[in-house]
């Protein structure tokens, strides 16, 4: 997503994407660097983050940003989640996959619980405007993502810009590009001797973590969680 604004608001222009890091062109609002980078930024401001809705709803109240909210398949963030915790040295050891799959889901995570977290953030969607939408939908339909985001930026498009930001936020074209897969981070924050941050950039890896106990253990979990909650999204079943 963030590599997908920075080209809406290029007008399909590759040249910032391409020179300027993703945490500069976008900065992450929990980061402490987060300030500084603000007051060099002029107009319109992108910021990322994973911060709670508790944390932040009162001021989006106030400031009523435009919000973009990207959530994914909970299996496959968990996989995903995983193998960052691996090579980012910031965070604690994982363990096994199945000790971290355990904290994952009980929400002694970094930025807690992934079911809290989302039902939080959609009780508000309404009220603050949200944007809502999945990874597995920008995976499967980039172009109408693009056509839609823009459309809810207030950023119109031409098609030949909508087809540059298709080719330059692909997955390959992302995993080439320096200033959005991190590599320019230095080694003792994410050593790439652990993994790779653009690792696969695929739907349902999860498959090829979980055990069936595992799998049996998350639905049941999910079920728990998420009862009587109508996210609307694709993956409204987990397989």
């Amino acid at each position: 997503m963030q590599e997908i604004l920075t080209f809406i608001y290029s007008k399909g222009d590759p040249g910032p994407a391409k020179t300027i890091p993703n945490w500069v062109r976008i900065p992450w609002l929990e980061h402490h660097y987060f300030k500084q980078t603000l007051q060099q930024t002029s107009k319109p401001r992108l910021f990322t983050t994973h911060l709670p809705q508790q944390t932040l709803a009162a001021a989006l109240r106030k400031s009523k940003p435009k919000v973009i909210y990207v959530a994914r398949n909970p299996k496959d963030v968990a996989v995903s989640f995983y193998h960052f915790h691996k090579m980012a040295n910031f965070l604690p050891d994982p363990g096994s996959f199945d000790d971290f799959l355990h904290h994952f889901l009980d929400g002694s995570v970094h930025f807690g619980s992934w079911f809290q977290h989302i039902k939080s953030w959609l009780s508000c969607q309404a009220e603050l405007g949200l944007f809502c939408i999945t990874y597995e939908e920008l995976h499967q339909d980039l172009k109408g993502c693009v056509e839609r985001l823009s459309a809810f930026l207030g950023c119109p498009l031409q098609p030949d810009q909508i087809a540059s930001i298709c080719q330059h936020c692909s997955f390959a074209s992302m995993s080439e590009n320096t200033t959005a897969h991190l590599a320019l981070i230095p080694r003792e924050i994410m050593d790439p001797s652990k993994g790779s941050f653009m690792r696969k950039g695929i739907i349902g890896d999860w498959k090829n973590h979980f055990s069936l106990r595992q799998d049996t253990h998350f639905n049941q979990t999910y079920q728990q969680e998420m009862d009587h909650c109508d996210l609307g999204f694709t993956w409204r079943g987990l397989d």
